[in-house]
């Protein structure tokens, strides 16, 4: 099998001018591949679809409450924040309130990825702060998680430091792959990042939405926290007007994405689990495919649906708002 098929195509005045490529893939609670199109069995790295795993350890140990922190700023453990001016103000709360430095981050200094906050700092002479990375929460919560656990702080990022190794457990718990068979690759921010077959992806998030399918109890009532975080404060996942937030409004959901084009969704009320790959890493098409997924297994909230349309609608518009083509997913279950 072919590890892609083509997902979405794009028209510009009924001439075909971009296919994007992919796979996608949906599992049941007894970890069956259930509907596929593409190789379900491709591995693929999780990037930031990894951070609410990445978030375990940390609620573990009630780190929000170790250190008083609202349920919104340690949402933030699995957020791609996307620079937001309530995103920044929240994680320089953690950082008061943990004492952390933002000299301690390891990801790098960054200029907010939402192009209107990016605008606003830019304007006022603001220049790349670490604090501004989108990968800034996950940062402060496992260094806050180091300074509970009196680990070192300095070494948090490295593979083999006590916080890597129990994320890595954690990954492999509710991926169900070995830890001996999980790839290790460093991710953008700089931090350990694991690579498993795309269904055990779904299998994960689906896990995530029905914390029930988690064998482990300690794992079990820490992801049940995350995931309950990430819905009761969606917009502090990635921002005011994308994927992920839409689809967390959606309390039936667990969603996160990650760069690449990888995206983890869980089905509460289903029990499913969702896991897809864009082979080009385009994150565009996400509504597309995802809002399409929904529809062929009858999805019954349609202002989900229409929010994932309303941030990239099937229809193609130029700068200056005219219809010029249109996208459509074309991938057939196999």
């Amino acid at each position: 099998m072919k590890a892609f098929t083509e997902l979405v195509k794009e028209y510009r005045a009924d001439v075909l001018e971009n296919v994007h490529y992919g796979a996608v893939c949906i599992v049941n609670e007894r970890g069956e591949v259930v509907y596929q199109a593409g190789d379900p069995d491709h591995v693929v790295f999780l990037r930031s679809a990894a951070k609410p795993f990445q978030a375990i350890p940390v609620m573990k140990r009630r780190i929000e409450h170790v250190y008083g922190l609202t349920g919104e700023e340690a949402s933030l453990f699995a957020a791609s924040q996307r620079g937001e001016a309530f995103h920044i103000a929240a994680l320089e709360s953690i950082a008061r309130k943990t004492g952390i430095s933002e000299e301690q981050l390891y990801c790098c200094p960054s200029l907010p990825l939402n192009e209107q906050a990016k605008a606003e700092r830019i304007q006022r002479g603001e220049t790349k702060r670490r604090i501004f990375h989108n990968c800034s929460g996950k940062h402060m919560g496992l260094l806050a998680l180091c300074k509970h656990m009196d680990w070192d702080e300095k070494s948090y990022y490295k593979p083999e430091h006590p916080v890597q190794q129990e994320i890595l457990s954690v990954i492999a718990a509710m991926t169900e792959v070995p830890k001996e068979r999980i790839a290790v690759g460093i991710d953008g921010c700089g931090l350990p990042i694991h690579a498993v077959p795309l269904h055990t992806i779904g299998r994960a998030y689906l896990k995530l939405a029905c914390p029930d399918l988690i064998h482990e109890h300690n794992i079990r009532g820490a992801a049940e926290r995350i995931a309950t975080l990430m819905n009761e404060y969606p917009t502090m996942i990635a921002d005011t007007h994308f994927v992920c937030s839409a689809l967390l409004k959606d309390a039936n959901i667990s969603a996160k994405g990650g760069a690449k084009g990888v995206y983890g969704i869980g089905l509460r009320k289903e029990r499913l689990g969702i896991a897809l790959k864009v082979s080009d890493g385009s994150e565009q098409v996400w509504p597309c495919i995802i809002a399409s997924i929904l529809e062929r297994i009858g999805y019954d909230n349609s202002d989900t649906i229409a929010r994932l349309y309303e941030i990239v609608p099937n229809t193609i518009y130029n700068d200056g708002g005219l219809i010029v083509g249109e996208r459509e997913a074309v991938f057939e279950w196999v």
